[in-house]
């Protein structure tokens, strides 16, 4: 008896590259804001965020695809914190992004990108292969290629 090959499809997006750097990873996706402040361990990359969809998961090493930031400008050191930690996630994708997240990414060094021209949150489903190429502003998609 054979198995069935999986269907992988790949799709490419083009889109803004803020934080110049290039990573890849499984994608973590959630349709609400994140407030690095405050919503995400720095020393575990858990969410702590009380009534957020990601609520306990881990962002280490993920790709993670979310509209936009919120709350304190502190975020931008929190993501810094993550990275020196080890538990930053592989790249960030948002819808569009604002300069807690840019500061914090470029810092840090975690590649990101926004303005795709679809929402990324559709686009993008938890699980799906992901790599981000901040400097030319590439987000390539291979669904149905599941860590």
């Amino acid at each position: 008896m054979s198995v069935p090959e999986k269907v992988v499809s790949v799709a490419t997006f083009s889109g803004r590259g803020i934080a110049r750097f290039r990573g890849e990873g499984e994608a973590l996706v959630t349709r609400q804001g994140i407030s690095f402040f405050g919503g995400v361990d720095p020393k575990s990359g858990l969410v702590k965020e009380k009534g957020h969809e990601l609520f306990g998961k881990d962002i280490t090493g993920k790709v993670l695809v979310f509209p936009r930031g919120k709350g304190s400008t502190v975020g931008s050191y929190v993501i810094y914190q993550l990275k020196k930690s080890g538990h930053a996630p592989a790249a960030i994708i948002n819808s569009e992004t604002e300069a807690i997240i840019a500061t914090g990414c470029i810092l840090a060094e975690i590649p990101l990108v926004d303005r795709l021209g679809v929402d990324p949150t559709e686009a993008i489903a938890t699980g799906d292969r992901v790599s981000v190429d901040g400097e030319a502003g590439i987000v390539r998609v291979e669904k149905g290629q599941r860590y």
